[in-house]
């Protein structure tokens, strides 16, 4: 089965959970799991860059991920976030970390040295060879300060065979569209930006892998299944019910967002690590009068 068919729908790009006393919170991680999976999602993203990566440190991040599989328990598949700006590490990453229960790798693109797009091609060949697992790449320039361009991830599709997908979250229609048209027939192409993911899916996208989910996952996934099956008339109230949520989730940060909804939900402690911070108290507010709508 091509990943393209294991993965459509919405994946969830879970926030790690925190105490008080800054450790990963694995009892709300457990509990944030069963919801979202309950409330629809088709499969779960763990160690994204919303699970505030770069603050955990490797015997964290494996811990994570065994204790995602376990509690998954084959109920959906689970992608593993992967990725970095040193090629060398990124490759000996993926042969170390535990990825025998992965379905795939998530692998941001490369971020602040802004490799050119040769550079781009390069990097992530490398590390699709290294790979025991299909690579997603994952285009996000608004945090990485490069883009990956269409012909880059069209080459990357054609021609290196462990390159499976993309998670494109450029917000650049135009371009989503190009890879859409010319994209190998298996080849995965699914959404970064849950404001966009209608128009996206419209355009001929896989689905979308979310922030948005883990706090609205049966909205928000119902709105994703719809415009699959084309019925856009029905999904198209979805999608405006989650548009407000949509824009407090990022009004200031991101995972900070989500962390204020789930908090308020009774999931989790409204805890991250710096240089991350909670929302303001005046966003807070905001996010509290739109749950009690």
């Amino acid at each position: 089965m091509s990943l393209r068919t294991q993965l459509q729908g919405t994946g969830v790009a879970i926030i790690t959970p925190f105490k008080a006393t800054m450790e990963v919170d694995f009892d709300a991680l457990g509990k944030l799991i069963d919801f979202i999976i309950e409330n629809g999602v088709e499969y779960i993203v763990s160690l994204g860059t919303t699970g505030e990566t770069p603050t955990l440190d490797t015997e964290e991040k494996f811990d994570i991920i065994n204790y995602t599989y376990e509690k998954v328990n084959g109920r959906v598949p689970v992608v593993v976030g992967i990725g970095g700006n040193n090629t060398k590490e990124v490759m000996e990453n993926l042969q170390s970390y535990p990825l025998e229960k992965a379905t795939a790798v998530l692998s941001a693109s490369p971020y602040y040295n802004k490799p050119s797009q040769e550079g781009i091609f390069q990097h992530y060949k490398n590390i699709a060879d290294a790979s025991p697992v299909p690579v997603i790449l994952y285009n996000v320039p608004g945090r990485t300060g490069s883009n990956i361009t269409a012909e880059t991830t069209l080459r990357l599709a054609r021609e290196v065979k462990n390159i499976a997908g993309i998670k494109e979250a450029s917000g650049n229609m135009v371009q989503c569209m190009h890879i859409l048209r010319d994209r190998p027939e298996d080849f995965l192409v699914v959404s970064g930006d849950d404001h966009i993911t209608l128009p996206l899916i419209a355009c001929g996208m896989d689905g979308v892998i979310s922030v948005a989910a883990n706090c609205f996952p049966n909205d928000f996934s119902n709105m994703v299944r719809l415009c699959l099956h084309g019925d856009f008339a029905s999904a198209r109230p979805l999608h405006y019910k989650c548009l407000e949520g949509n824009d407090l989730l990022f009004a200031e940060n991101n995972p900070a967002g989500a962390k204020a909804f789930l908090y308020e939900m009774g999931l989790i402690e409204n805890v991250l690590r710096l240089p991350v911070v909670p929302l303001s108290d005046a966003v807070h507010q905001k996010v509290k009068t739109y749950l009690n709508k």
